[in-house]
């Protein structure tokens, strides 16, 4: 009979090893995708290129297929998401600060509305900004990216608004403050790690959504980089591996900076302890 401790290595062998097959299943195509970003002769194989090149960026850097694009889509969720944010937090507002029997199925109606499938709602949607005359515009497009994500805003937004201590807020009402401005003045910025996390998820989720731009945006120039992809797809008739790979890393490179820029308010936590003192 094998001991306790050989069963324990055995165990923790074993957890090990699966852990470093799903690294691995999330390291190769990060790896191929950065060699096949600077390799001439790129293919769907992992390779290291023969001799490195960045001909590949020099293709693709272009108003056409780049700049124009990612452009479109900063503009285009930049602004989906600064509407989401305010939203998310007017509503979370009274959800977190007011007790109300309407208010535990209301956070249930919100968290079904982030269920619902985008490809069962866009018919009517497209027939709708059809109607209304928002088909092919930025704005019309960010309006609904805006409103597709801000039930699962609200949802996290109240979650991290509950754990702002209201004594803050009263503290702030003493001093003269109407319910607006303690909202903005002391409730928002204690809870900066929340709103970071709300920010980040809602700009990742608009700026990876292909779907919606695809159905609501028409002309070429108005395609954010999402679309693009397709678009480059379907331009040539074999596809272009090293370009592909070289658009991928610029295509990220946005999300990955607004990542780098705030993710060391992430660990900050709620600087409560010296505003309760006292």
């Amino acid at each position: 009979m094998p001991s306790l401790s050989a069963r324990r290595t055995r165990q923790r062998l074993a957890a090990d090893a699966a852990l470093l097959v799903v690294a691995a299943a999330f390291a190769v195509p990060l790896v191929w995708l950065l060699s096949a970003s600077v390799d001439g002769a790129a293919g769907l194989r992992v390779r290291l290129p023969a001799s490195p090149t960045g001909d590949n960026f020099a293709a693709v850097l272009t108003d056409e297929i780049t700049f124009t694009p990612m452009l479109n889509s900063l503009l285009l969720c930049g602004g989906a998401t600064l509407l989401t944010v305010v939203c998310a937090a007017l509503a979370a507002y009274p959800l977190s600060r007011y007790r109300s029997r309407l208010t535990r199925p209301y956070l249930m109606g919100v968290l079904f509305a982030t269920c619902l499938p985008m490809t069962a709602i866009m018919v009517p949607v497209y027939g709708l900004f059809v109607r209304i005359n928002l088909i092919d515009t930025v704005y019309g497009t960010a309006l609904f990216l805006a409103a597709a994500q801000l039930p699962f805003a609200i949802w996290l937004m109240k979650n991290f608004m509950d754990g702002v201590p209201t004594v803050l807020e009263e503290a702030a009402w003493t001093d003269g403050a109407g319910r607006l401005q303690a909202l903005v003045r002391v409730i928002l910025p204690l809870m900066g790690p929340g709103l970071t996390v709300v920010t980040i998820y809602s700009f990742i989720m608009m700026w990876g959504n292909f779907f919606v731009p695809f159905m609501l945006l028409l002309s070429p120039g108005k395609l954010p980089a999402s679309v693009s992809i397709f678009t480059f797809f379907g331009t040539y008739g074999q596809v272009a591996y090293g370009q592909l790979a070289a658009f991928s890393i610029l295509y990220s490179t946005p999300v990955v900076l607004l990542y780098a820029l705030i993710a060391r308010r992430l660990g900050g936590g709620f600087a409560l302890g010296g505003a309760v003192k006292g």
